[in-house]
């Protein structure tokens, strides 16, 4: 059987918001199909749950009232274009804001 690698919609950096709940955040990773466990997957309710065949992101999330790390597939995701900064603690860590309000990971440093 060959399968087919889509090729990921979204960047590391790039600030998207989800489709069906109210939350936002900052990619910092994405696997080319989903990479999480099983009962993670199963806890979804069928009838939203999506397919395992499509980049699943890694997200520095925020809500209303928390900041998270959340994993998302691609279909559920939309650029987010508001331009608001993204509050999540470990942004710092991982990101610059660039002088255009986007997020570029930083370099590491070579000791």
């Amino acid at each position: 059987m060959v399968s087919t690698m889509k090729t990921a919609k979204f960047a590391i950096g790039q600030v998207v918001r989800h489709r069906l709940f109210p939350f936002r955040g900052i990619i910092f990773d994405v696997d080319p199909q989903f990479a999480n466990t099983d009962e993670w997957y199963e806890a979804i309710p069928a009838d939203v749950r999506p397919r395992k065949d499509q980049p699943f992101y890694h997200l520095l999330a925020e809500n209303s009232e928390t900041e998270y790390i959340a994993y998302v597939s691609e279909q559920n995701l939309l650029e987010d274009q508001s331009g608001e900064p993204v509050r999540h603690p470990q942004i710092k860590e991982m990101f610059d804001k660039r002088p255009d309000g986007r997020y570029e990971r930083k370099r590491q440093s070579r000791h």
